[in-house]
């Protein structure tokens, strides 16, 4: 049972995670900000900020 719910904060920590990135890349967007990522970097980006939202979710 502790995997299964290690599984599920894993996958809504990584989507919640897509979701912020996009919101901040749109947002900045909106303010005139041109942010292009390579593919690694937006991978890297990604697991830090499924990180810090699965850090927040143990709080």
């Amino acid at each position: 049972m502790k995997y299964i719910n290690g599984i599920v904060k894993l996958i809504v920590s990584l989507i919640v995670s897509t979701i912020i990135i996009y919101a901040i890349n749109i947002i900045a967007g909106f303010a005139g900000a041109d942010y292009s990522f390579s593919h690694g970097e937006t991978f890297v980006i990604w697991i830090l900020m499924a990180i810090l939202v699965n850090n927040c979710f143990n709080k």
